[in-house]
C-alpha cells in the first residue's frame, strides 16, 4: 500500500495533535513538520519527525497532503489560499462569519493549482456543521440551538495571544446554565449566542503592558468577544502553567422541530462532545479528512470544499462500519 504523505505547517498544540494523530493512521507517513520559527528550536514528539523551515515549501515538497496548524485570525485567511495553489491542503479556519470570504478567496487558488483545498475542518466548524444541516434537513420546521464548552478554545486564545503585551493567555468558553437548561426543556428560545456563553479569559502579561489596554483590546475583538459576556483575568506564567496546561472542551448541537399533519407532535435531536483535549480530537478530525482530500485529488475534483462535500465513505481507510 502506498502511504499518503503528509506535512504541517505550524507545530503548536494542534500541530502536536496532527503529528500524534498521522502517526497512528496506518495509510499516512509524515514527510515533515514546517515551521517559521528557526527548526532547531523545535523538538518534536517522535524522534523521526523531521522538522523543516517553511520557506522549503516553496520548492514544492513530496507531499500528498499539506495540513495547515495556523491560527483563524492571522495565519489561515493568507496561508491556505497561497499553499492552496502548490498542495491539497486541509485547514480549521473557524472564524465562522468569515468562511463564505475565506472559501471564495481559497477556491480561486485551488482551481488555479489544480488542487483539493478543505476548509473549516474540525468539530466546530465540521463535525457540528454536518449534524445541524442534518437535523435541519430532517425536521426542516424548528430551531436549532449550538452550545459551546465549559472548555478552551484555540482560535480565540490565539487571537488573545495575538495582542501586543500578551506573553501568553487562554479562554474559556462557557454555556450559561440557565439558557441551557431551557433549551434542553424544549423552550423555544430565540438568542442569539452571545446570549448563551460568556466567556473567560487568563492572561499572562508583559512587565511593561498596560493591564486596561489588554483588557480594552480583547473586549472589543469582533465576533469573538465584542457583545459576550468577557471576564479579564490576569496572572503569572507559572499560574497558568499549573492551573490551565489541559486543554479540554466540547459541545452540544440540539434541534427541536415538529412533525405530523398538524405538527402536533414533538422531535428532537442532539450530538453532543466531550474532550479532554481540543486540539487533539480537532487533529484527528483533520487527519481524516485529508485522506478524504486525497482521494478527491485523485479524481480531480479541484477546488475549495466543506465538509458538506465530502463523501462519508472518504474518511475511513476501508473499513466497514455495521448499519
Amino acid at each position: 500500500m502506498n502511504l499518503m504523505k503528509i506535512g504541517i505547517l505550524g507545530y503548536g498544540n494542534l500541530g502536536k495533535g496532527v503529528e500524534i494523530a498521522v502517526q497512528e493512521a496506518d495509510d499516512m507517513e509524515l514527510v515533515g513538520v514546517y515551521t517559521r520559527r528557526n527548526p532547531m528550536d523545535i523538538q518534536p514528539m517522535f524522534l523521526d519527525t523531521k522538522v523543516y523551515s517553511s520557506l522549503e515549501l516553496e520548492k514544492h515538497q513530496d507531499i500528498d497532503v499539506l495540513i495547515l496548524c495556523g491560527g483563524s485570525a492571522n495565519d489561515l485567511p493568507w496561508q491556505t489560499p497561497k499553499y492552496a495553489e502548490m498542495y491539497h491542503v486541509v485547514d480549521s479556519f473557524d472564524h465562522h462569519e468569515m468562511i463564505p470570504a475565506h472559501f471564495n478567496s481559497v477556491d480561486q487558488a485551488a482551481r488555479n493549482g489544480e488542487h483539493v483545498a478543505l476548509i473549516s475542518c474540525g468539530w466546530d466548524p465540521g463535525l457540528f456543521s454536518l449534524i445541524r444541516y442534518l437535523l435541519t434537513a430532517v425536521l426542516p420546521e424548528g430551531k436549532s440551538y449550538t452550545l459551546w464548552g465549559k472548555g478552551i478554545s484555540q482560535g480565540h486564545s490565539d487571537a488573545i495571544r495575538r495582542i501586543d503585551g500578551v506573553k501568553d493567555g487562554r479562554q474559556y468558553t462557557i454555556p450559561i446554565e440557565s439558557a441551557l437548561a431551557e433549551i434542553m426543556q424544549g423552550k423555544n428560545l430565540h438568542m442569539e449566542n452571545h446570549k448563551l456563553h460568556r466567556r473567560e479569559c487568563f492572561v499572562v502579561a508583559e512587565e511593561w503592558a498596560n493591564l486596561q489596554e489588554i483588557e480594552k483590546e480583547i473586549k472589543a475583538i469582533p465576533d469573538y468577544f465584542d457583545g459576550y459576556d468577557t471576564v479579564v483575568n490576569f496572572i503569572t506564567q507559572d499560574e497558568l502553567n499549573q492551573q490551565h496546561k489541559a486543554f479540554p472542551h466540547g459541545g452540544r448541537v440540539i434541534r427541536h422541530g415538529k412533525t405530523g399533519t398538524k405538527k402536533e407532535n414533538y422531535a428532537s435531536g442532539s450530538f453532543q462532545l466531550k474532550l479532554d483535549s481540543n486540539p487533539e480530537f480537532t487533529a484527528k478530525v483533520m487527519t481524516a479528512y485529508a485522506r478524504a482530500v486525497y482521494r478527491l485529488s485523485q479524481e480531480r475534483q479541484f477546488g475549495c470544499k466543506t465538509v458538506y462535500d465530502i463523501p462519508v465513505s472518504y474518511l475511513a481507510l476501508g473499513m466497514f462500519i455495521e448499519m
